[in-house]
């Protein structure tokens, strides 16, 4: 075990012992391994987030049609391109 460090939340440490195993295990060889799984990452988050707005929004989630109190409908996906520094 690492030692711990000053300050540190048990929550922190949890978090950066989560970070570097999943690293691990990710078996990163080089930046390039790096800034994909960065890019990885990020459309993962953007795409979650970007869903969960549009659930807020219309105020139900895809296909509970018994909770949906609105007009306004989900149409399906199309694909978008987002262009970021990461690529």
């Amino acid at each position: 075990m690492s030692r711990r460090r000053r300050n540190e939340t048990e929550e922190q440490r949890a978090r950066r012992e989560l970070i570097s195993d999943f690293l691990s295990a990710a078996n990163i060889q080089s930046m390039d391994d790096i800034q994909e799984l960065f890019k990885e990452a990020l459309a993962g988050f953007m795409e979650g987030s970007l869903e969960s707005e549009l659930d807020s929004e219309l105020g139900y989630e895809p296909y509970d049609v018994k909770n949906k109190a609105t007009d306004n409908s989900r149409n399906g996906h199309s694909k978008k391109t987002l262009r970021t520094s990461m690529g």
